[in-house]
């Protein structure tokens, strides 16, 4: 059985694409990022909690900060990029429960009262739409080059408050000259998938 995608399409967001290390110069546009959000914003998340922030690094004073918390193989290739993103989980994303669950908001206060319980369930569901704004840059036509060798306490403090728990950098723009590592392998279907 075949996927109902275009194998075009397939390959853009997952066979052909891997992580940039090199990008041209070529601006990332806010209508471009707009686009990118419109899209994966629907990708699901527990509750609809939809804890994932996101920092445009855009200044070059901003970037020099966020260049020095980048661990030293990374400095470079987040100095040039184009574009660089910062992923975080908002741990008070139950504020905006009653917004974002109309049919149930007392969900605020039923499940999300205690501040360990949101903070374990903002980090798994910003991960998860860390992964579909990963796609969504693909979709966009953009490279992404994710990455969590940072200082992440370094990044909280000039970037964030202790409400946000940064999660990943991620540059973006379109790939460079040798802009790829060599493809890695990846496990067997049987190495991954049991049935029961």
């Amino acid at each position: 059985m075949s996927l109902a995608l275009d194998p075009a399409a397939q390959d853009l967001l997952f066979r052909e694409a891997r992580t940039a290390n090199t990008f041209t110069d070529e601006p990332v546009t806010e209508e471009q990022v707009q686009a990118i959000y419109d899209l994966v914003k629907y990708g699901p998340t527990a509750f609809n909690q939809s804890p994932l922030r996101v920092v445009l690094v855009r200044s070059a004073e901003a970037r020099e900060r966020l260049v020095q918390h980048m661990a030293e193989g990374n400095q470079a290739k987040t100095a040039s990029a184009p574009l660089v993103a910062i992923l975080a989980a908002d741990n008070e994303f139950h504020e905006e429960l009653p917004a974002l669950l109309p049919h149930f908001p007392q969900a605020k206060d039923v499940f999300f009262s205690e501040r360990p319980v949101r903070e374990g369930s903002a980090l798994l569901n910003a991960a998860l739409q860390a992964a579909y704004f990963i796609v969504g840059v693909r979709a966009a036509g953009l490279a992404a080059g994710p990455m969590t060798g940072c200082d992440f306490n370094g990044i909280q403090k000039e970037f964030l408050d202790d409400d946000h728990t940064p999660l990943m950098v991620v540059n973006i723009g379109k790939p460079g000259e040798d802009a790829w590592f060599p493809r890695s392998p990846r496990l067997a279907f049987d190495e991954v998938i049991k049935t029961v």
